[in-house]
């Protein structure tokens, strides 16, 4: 299979390709890397339209340039492209994140193991840490925690750790699934309910916790889902979104569902938040 590499010239360079990174896998593309000016990304050539890339629109507030070149190539092997690329991830000092490839931290209180394979979910991205950085304060222990949009299952890899008796992750993406299945079974732990599916896929029980680390379009259209499935007092994080906007714009949708919010973390530009189910 050809693929098509999008070069993209971005200012500022490391704030601005965080946000092309998400614009550009919503188009389509399943590969990205990092270069001294900007962003490398890559579609399939089936996949490709010039035109969706040029109706790409970035936040107004965001004060990024950007532009961009095209280049056909032939396809490589795009895990081992990335791989050579991968670095472990330290989140709070306590949770390590790390391939296989990788010696193991002893010091970490959690040292989890990800497969690198395009999934999203490594903590190298502000969402997945932030998200993660709420979990390790979150009282998991004999609680049920559902996981939308798991990508690698990194969430709830780590909630099984931190003493979370019922688990259940679900995603779209097939490659994701897989990749998650993968991992539940380096890190042993198997009693993950892996779903490859979306909000209609969660099963008909509540849950303490849910984690939604997506983006604002699908949080705004299947929070009502969660909800549903929040039990008294559960708690609610999601991320996948940008400061400004979109944190008010989720925040009305879910305390116009009942939910509190109770407070929210920024890092470069990207927004996790926290809510509570006060329903009885």
């Amino acid at each position: 299979m050809n693929y098509i590499e999008i070069k993209c010239r971005v200012q500022p360079v490391e704030s601005g390709s965080e946000i092309l990174t998400a614009l550009l896998g919503d188009m389509g593309c399943d590969s990205f890397m990092d270069w001294e000016e900007g962003l490398l990304a890559y579609i399939p050539e089936a996949d490709f339209s010039e035109e969706a890339l040029r109706g790409i629109q970035l936040p107004e507030t965001a004060g990024i340039t950007w532009s961009y070149s095209l280049q056909r190539i032939q396809d490589k092997d795009w895990n081992a492209e990335w791989e050579s690329h991968y670095e472990p991830v330290w989140v709070d000092g306590i949770c390590h994140i790390r391939a296989p490839f990788h010696l193991p931290a002893k010091e970490a209180a959690y040292d989890l193991l990800i497969e690198p394979k395009m999934s999203f979910g490594t903590a190298h991205h502000e969402t997945t840490a932030q998200m993660i950085s709420y979990l390790l304060e979150e009282d998991c222990q004999g609680k049920s925690v559902l996981d939308m949009g798991s990508g690698t299952g990194v969430l709830a890899i780590l909630a099984a750790m931190r003493g979370a008796s019922e688990l259940t992750a679900i995603d779209n993406d097939e490659w994701a699934y897989r990749n998650m299945l993968e991992n539940c079974r380096l890190n042993h732990t198997e009693n993950i309910l892996c779903i490859w599916g979306d909000a209609h896929s969660i099963p008909d029980t509540a849950f303490d916790v849910v984690l939604a680390n997506i983006n604002r379009n699908i949080l705004l259209q299947d929070m009502a889902e969660y909800v549903k499935h929040l039990k008294a007092n559960g708690t609610l994080l999601i991320s996948g979104f940008y400061e400004g906007e979109d944190l008010v714009l989720l925040r009305g949708k879910a305390e116009g569902l009942g939910l509190a919010f109770a407070s929210h973390r920024t890092r470069n530009r990207w927004v996790a938040a926290r809510f509570t189910n006060g329903k009885h």
